[in-house]
């Protein structure tokens, strides 16, 4: 079997989750998070559309983590994100955080929105 060493460039990767925190980069984080170009900030959730919205520019995706569970986010603010001509894609937050890693491997413009586990 040949292993290959993943690199992350620039980028900064999940390093793991647990119940009320993400790891990202090497520190922790409580609570929900957003992470991407512009590196890793506390987020304000569902209703902190400023921030997400924001990331229009930068980034060709957004994931979205709901938590331990997947679940619907509310449509005016799916509506809004993709108005601002992002793509989201909505999974649960483990299922969200490989993803990401995995397209951050391959150099695509991504970010990450987690609700905590």
């Amino acid at each position: 079997m040949r292993l290959n060493e993943i690199t992350y460039n620039n980028a900064v990767p999940i390093d793991g989750y647990g119940p009320g925190f993400f790891r990202i980069g090497g520190q922790v984080y409580h609570g929900a998070v957003l992470t991407g170009p512009a590196g890793t900030a506390d987020w304000g959730g569902y209703a902190d559309y400023a921030s997400l919205l924001a990331l229009s520019e930068a980034v060709d995706v957004l994931f979205i983590g709901t938590g331990e569970a997947l679940t619907h986010i509310p449509s005016d603010l799916r509506t809004a994100l993709e108005d601002a001509g992002l793509g989201v894609e909505i999974m649960n937050s483990p299922a969200a955080c490989r993803t990401y890693n995995v397209l951050l491997s391959e150099g695509r413009r991504v970010a990450l929105a987690l609700l905590p586990v």
